[in-house]
Parts: structure tokens; C-alpha cells; sequence
């Protein structure tokens, strides 16, 4: 599996703080950098599959490098993840917060809020939450739009065979990047 050199220098070192508003500042900021990583990461990986293999290739280095991609950057105790109103993956099942989020996004960008600008944070039972929005870009379409081609629609029905994450349009909301942190 190939993984971008970006994980040879991401890192995040420990910290300690006394100001509550600090540190919701500082958890932010983390979970953020974990999120843009996870993304851009996921991203290089699907398309330089897409490109070199195709995008029946580029099914199985999805389904293989999310989560490992995922578990690298689940350190120094944070936990980090995708969801979706409409999983493929029945491991990345919204809870009832995530589902609450994605509903939530979902209405600010039908009513013309920018993808970018939707996240959410909680902290609750000495757990920090954090959730930033995935719109659907054009490469999403291959595999989650709503007119797929008949070999990825086959692929995708042999690894997920419950899959529900089709349908999609262009800047629909594709899911959200989820993290938590145990303060």
C-alpha cells in the first residue's frame, strides 16, 4: 500500500493547558490539521490509483487505505474517521451526534453555506468531538454519482454488498471527517 510521504513529518506533540477556552482553541486546531491530513491523503491515494489502474482499481485502495490511513492518524489519543448520511462502509455508521451534524450540514449547504466554513465541535462526558464536512467532488461521482459505470458499479457491489452511497451530485454532501479525543 502506498501511503503519502505526508505521514513521515505529521506529527502532533502533547500539550498542557489551565485555560478551558485554550484548549477548546488548541483541540480544534488538532482536529482540523487531522481532518486536511486524512483528506489530502485520501485524496493523492485515489487518484494516483485512478490514474496509473483505473477506477475499479482505485474501489479497492479505498476500501483498503481509508482506514489505514485513518489509524495512522488516530495518535496521541485522538480517534479519526469518516461518516455519512449514506454509508458504504457499515463501519462508518453515523451515531446519533454525527447523524444530528450531517443533517445539519446538509441543510446549510442546500441553503448555499460553503463546505469549508461547516464544522462542529462538542465536549461532552470528557470527550472532545469534531466534525468537518466532505462535499462531493467530480472524482466522487465515479463511484458515488448517480450514473455509474457498470464494472465500478459490479466492484463496488462485491466489496460493499450493502452499499448505500450512490446518488450523489456534484457539492452534495458526500460525509463529514469525524474525530474525538478523550480529554
Amino acid at each position: 500500500m502506498r501511503l503519502s510521504l505526508i505521514f513521515i513529518s505529521f506529527a502532533f506533540s502533547a500539550y498542557a493547558v489551565t485555560n478551558d477556552s485554550f484548549q477548546h482553541q488548541e483541540m480544534v486546531s488538532q482536529a482540523k490539521q487531522y481532518a486536511q491530513t486524512l483528506g489530502r491523503a485520501l485524496k493523492a491515494e485515489l487518484l494516483t490509483s485512478m490514474q496509473k489502474d483505473g477506477p475499479v482499481a482505485a474501489i479497492e485502495v479505498c476500501n483498503e487505505s481509508a482506514p489505514a490511513i485513518a489509524n495512522l492518524l488516530s495518535q496521541n489519543g485522538w480517534q479519526v474517521g469518516r461518516t455519512a448520511l449514506k454509508v458504504r462502509n457499515p463501519n462508518n455508521t453515523p451515531d446519533a451526534w454525527e447523524q444530528e451534524t450531517l443533517n445539519y450540514f446538509a441543510k446549510q449547504l442546500s441553503e448555499g453555506v460553503k463546505a469549508n466554513q461547516l464544522k462542529a465541535y462538542k465536549t461532552e462526558n470528557g470527550k472532545f468531538r469534531y466534525m468537518q464536512a466532505i462535499p462531493t467532488g467530480g472524482v466522487c461521482l465515479t463511484c458515488h454519482g448517480d450514473n455509474i459505470a457498470a464494472d465500478i458499479q459490479q466492484k463496488v457491489s462485491t466489496i460493499y454488498p450493502n452499499d448505500n452511497a450512490t446518488g450523489f451530485s456534484l457539492g452534495q454532501l458526500r460525509g463529514a471527517f469525524t474525530l474525538s479525543k478523550k480529554l
